[in-house]
């Protein structure tokens, strides 16, 4: 039960530390495409060690099952991403200005090409 107790207890702080870290990302980064970033990535895994803990706190130590927190997990994980991904490309094609100390625009080129063909 120790064992059960600390992992319950390593999850929820690790779920914390990611969420605000992604809190911290939101308000430090310079544009919208690694504010993005921050956001859709750390809190993905901050809310999924969360539900995985409340998961693993009720069927442990309460004896109960939640599907729901599973099937919470699955969608989080299935749709952030998805989700963070198309936020970006919104902004990039609604003509969304990368940080000027941006490595590179890998989509400059493709861009100019969709764009000129409708």
């Amino acid at each position: 039960m120790i064992v059960i107790n600390s992992l319950i207890i390593i999850l929820t702080i690790l779920g914390s530390l990611f969420a605000l870290l992604a809190a911290v990302g939101v308000l430090r980064f310079p544009d919208v495409y690694t504010r993005n970033h921050a956001a859709s990535k750390s809190a993905t895994l901050g809310i999924t060690c969360i539900l995985l803990a409340t998961f693993l706190y009720f069927w442990f130590v309460k004896g109960e099952v939640f599907t729901s927190t599973l099937l919470g997990i699955f969608f989080i994980l299935l749709t952030a991403p998805v989700a963070g991904q198309l936020i970006a490309r919104a902004a990039y094609y609604s003509g969304v200005k990368l940080w000027d100390k941006s490595g590179r625009d890998d989509l400059k080129e493709k861009a100019k090409a969709y764009q000129t063909e409708h």
